[in-house]
C-alpha cells in the first residue's frame, strides 16, 4: 500500500493528537497485537512511515487524527467488524495505562487522594482531569455533561472516527480507555460505558454514556 487507507478530501481540515497521546496509544496497540502485529496494522493502514518510528515523548501536535483513525478502520478490515472492534476496546484499556504514567506529572493526576474521597467525587474529579488532558494536550473538543445518575462525555471534534462512515457508533477505543479510567479512579470498580452516538453515522457528536454506580 503506497497511501492512507484513509483518504479525506484534499481540502478537509487537519487536527492533531499530541505526540505523547499517540505514543501512548500504539504502545497500547502493542500490548494486545504485539509489536509485529503492530507493525502489520501500520503497513495495512498505509503508515509505513509509523513502524518503528513512534512519535516522540513530547506536547507537540504531531499526530494526525486521520492517522489515528485510519488505525481504527484498519483493525476493522483485518480482524473482521466484530474482531477489530473487541481489539480497539481493549487498546484503549491499555492506552490508559500508558497515558497515566506520561501524563501524571503534567497535570498532577497522581497526587489526587482518590482513597480519601467519596465514589461520586471521585468520579466527577476523575471526568473533568481526564476531558482536560484532550482539551489541553489535542485538537479533540471534550464536553462533559453532568447528570443525576450519570455523566454524558461528547467529543464534538473526534479523533476516533474523524473521516469515518459507519452504520454503528464506532469509537470502542474510547469507550476502552473511558472504562479503564474509571476502572482506575474508582479503585478498582468497573463501569459501563455505552457510546450513543457517533459522527461517523451522522451524529453532530460522539457522545458517551457514563454511570454514576459501577455495574454489578
Amino acid at each position: 500500500m503506497t497511501g492512507p487507507l484513509l483518504k479525506l478530501e484534499p481540502e478537509a481540515p487537519r487536527y492533531y493528537y499530541s505526540n505523547r497521546m499517540a505514543r501512548a496509544y500504539l504502545l497500547g496497540l502493542e500490548e494486545v497485537l504485539g509489536k509485529n502485529g503492530v507493525h502489520a496494522l501500520l503497513n495495512y493502514a498505509g503508515l509505513r512511515h509509523r513502524v518503528n518510528n513512534y512519535p516522540p515523548n513530547d506536547l507537540a501536535l504531531g499526530f494526525e487524527f486521520a492517522e489515528f483513525s485510519g488505525i481504527q478502520q484498519a483493525l476493522e478490515e483485518m480482524y473482521g467488524r466484530r474482531g477489530g472492534r473487541a481489539l480497539a476496546k481493549r487498546a484503549g484499556r491499555a492506552t490508559f495505562k500508558y497515558g497515566l504514567r506520561e501524563f501524571e506529572g503534567v497535570i498532577g493526576i497522581a497526587d489526587l487522594a482518590l482513597r480519601l474521597i467519596p465514589l461520586g467525587l471521585k468520579l466527577k474529579i476523575g471526568a473533568e482531569t481526564f476531558a482536560s488532558i484532550f482539551n489541553r494536550f489535542s485538537d479533540q473538543i471534550v464536553v462533559l455533561e453532568e447528570h443525576e445518575d450519570h455523566y454524558i462525555w461528547s467529543n464534538e471534534r473526534c479523533a476516533v472516527c474523524w473521516g469515518r462512515h459507519s452504520q454503528d457508533p464506532c469509537c470502542d477505543v474510547a469507550v476502552g480507555i473511558l472504562e479503564e479510567g474509571l476502572h482506575w479512579v474508582s479503585g478498582g470498580q468497573d463501569f459501563r460505558v455505552e457510546e450513543i452516538a457517533c459522527i461517523a453515522r451522522g451524529d453532530p457528536a460522539c457522545r458517551f454514556y457514563i454511570p454514576k454506580k459501577p455495574a454489578r
